[in-house]
């Protein structure tokens, strides 16, 4: 009896090693296709990475054709057609809602990419990291305030005057600004700006999207102001009442604002004007490039102006932070302003 028992425990030791071995082996076997599909996963991204960067000249190519395409029919225009367009952009009220349509559908488009991103493992701050943004610290605020603003986004019309300020266009024909020529034409700006006395500038801006950041601007430095309507006259006409002289007049689009304009150039007086890339610098003495239509891209650029002249001045003044200035109100919102 012991030695059946002895031999039973044997067969039942034997089963169990035989078992250890077989679980052993499916373990191994489980690791090496875990191993092999991670594998093949990498190779199937390495394979699409490559085909992405093979395809890239070619859509490359695509695109800057279509932009040669959309610069020639714009440099065909000449003259009074160039003009003609050059002030639509500028006084067409349903182009700037269509173009903030555009914009919002953009930064949709861009959204979606993110979270693109991010699935594939891959971080938006990894890929900053990767392009290595240039950190550029003597601008008057950081490049990505000028980014989130807008201020660089042009119209799909480029005068002669503006050409030399863009750099490219983008896939639905907008020209794009220099921002590091944004920022240096700001600091001329200043500059200039600051040579004078309040009473002696004046700032006109008949776009509704200035309205709030302009009236803002000649509370603090005590620049007299003029937003919803400008009294045609008041600079040539010695027989109004309202009649004065000043020596700067700061125009916010010379399209929307040509009466005080010419009326400062029919005096002999400076200005100083806010071009967009639709815009001619035709007379004016200084100017400041960027996005002349939108809320933010105007808060912007008064924001520093009004941080600039009251700091050259020694002006005391609570001025608000760049924040205050880019936030759209209600009203300017829906507007699309």
């Amino acid at each position: 009896m012991d030695i059946i028992k002895e031999i039973e425990e044997n067969i039942e030791a034997a089963e169990k090693a035989i078992e250890d071995i077989i679980e052993k082996k499916e373990r191994k076997s489980s690791k090496k296709k875990a191993i092999k599909k991670i594998s093949e996963e990498k190779t199937k991204k390495t394979t699409e990475r490559v085909e992405i960067e093979e395809e890239t000249p070619e859509i490359k190519e695509v695109e800057e054709k279509e932009t040669e395409e959309e610069e020639e029919g714009i440099d065909e225009l000449s003259g009074e057609e160039l003009e003609k367009a050059a002030e639509e952009e500028s006084v067409d009220p349903e182009k700037e809602k269509s173009l903030a349509k555009k914009k919002k559908e953009l930064l949709e488009k861009v959204e979606k990419l993110k979270e693109k991103v991010s699935v594939e493992g891959i971080s938006t701050e990894e890929l900053k990291e990767k392009v290595k943004i240039k950190k550029r610290t003597d601008m008057l605020i950081p490049l990505e305030e000028y980014v989130k603003s807008g201020i660089y986004i042009g119209t799909k019309v480029v005068t002669p005057n503006m050409r030399p300020f863009v750099y490219r266009r983008r896939a639905d024909g907008l020209a794009i600004f220099n921002t590091d020529l944004i920022d240096e034409k700001l600091k001329e700006a200043i500059e200039f700006l600051s040579k004078f006395d309040p009473k002696d500038i004046i700032v006109v801006c008949k776009r509704q999207a200035g309205w709030k950041v302009v009236e803002m601007f000649s509370q603090l430095t005590g620049i007299r102001a003029f937003t919803k309507k400008y009294p045609a006259g008041i600079l040539t006409n010695t027989q109004l009442s309202g009649f004065f002289e000043d020596e700067v007049t700061i125009i916010s689009d010379s399209w929307l604002d040509k009466n005080a304009m010419n009326d400062t150039l029919n005096v002999h007086k400076k200005v100083l004007m806010i071009c967009d890339t639709n815009n001619f610098a035709k007379g004016a003495e200084h100017i400041i490039i960027g996005n002349n239509k939108s809320a933010k891209s105007l808060g912007v650029i008064f924001y520093l102006l009004t941080r600039g002249y009251c700091r050259a001045r020694g002006i005391t003044a609570d001025i608000p932070e760049l924040e205050w200035w880019v936030r759209e109100d209600e009203k300017g919102a829906e507007m699309g302003v």
